[in-house]
């Protein structure tokens, strides 16, 4: 029984752990939204960890389901992982360039190829376990949202 659950809390810790340090490392530079026009829709800020620390627990879930999932060759699962692992640098160093740099035309490009990520990390799963992938459609709605408003911010602060 621990042999199946350790994969699942590694891999939610992982996740939790990448988003934990991004927040960690942008801390100081939170303050950017009282000084920045906001688009239409922007949520409070409240809202962020509390959907990000969702997210990540789902990202970690399904991760742990490709990776214990014995249907598939390993090279298979290896090439689903890798793709989710290049998710998780690009949604670690978009905060950086978001928060610390204030780059938001570079975060807006950033993101849609964290966003195009994304996708191949839901397709690359959905061959494996579809459960997995519709772990990841949240991920790719809250993105694409996030997606929407970096770009409409880069609009309206340059």
């Amino acid at each position: 029984m621990i042999l199946k659950i350790k994969p699942y809390i590694i891999s939610i810790l992982i996740a939790l752990g990448v988003g934990g340090s991004s927040a960690f490392f942008t801390r100081n530079n939170m303050d950017i939204y009282s000084e920045i026009k906001m688009p239409p829709l922007s949520p409070p800020s409240w809202l962020f960890p509390v959907v990000w620390t969702i997210l990540f627990i789902l990202m970690g879930i399904s991760a742990a389901m490709i990776y214990n999932t014995a249907s598939s060759s390993v090279r298979e699962r290896k090439s689903a992982l890798y793709t989710y692992a290049a998710s998780l640098f690009f949604n670690f160093f978009w905060s950086i360039i978001f928060f610390n740099m204030r780059a938001f035309l570079l975060a807006s490009i950033w993101i849609v190829i964290l966003l195009f990520l994304i996708i191949r990390t839901i397709m690359k799963y959905y061959k494996i376990k579809p459960l997995a992938a519709y772990l990841q459609i949240p991920y790719l709605i809250w993105v694409s949202f996030a997606t929407y408003l970096t770009f409409a911010i880069w609009l309206l602060n340059r």
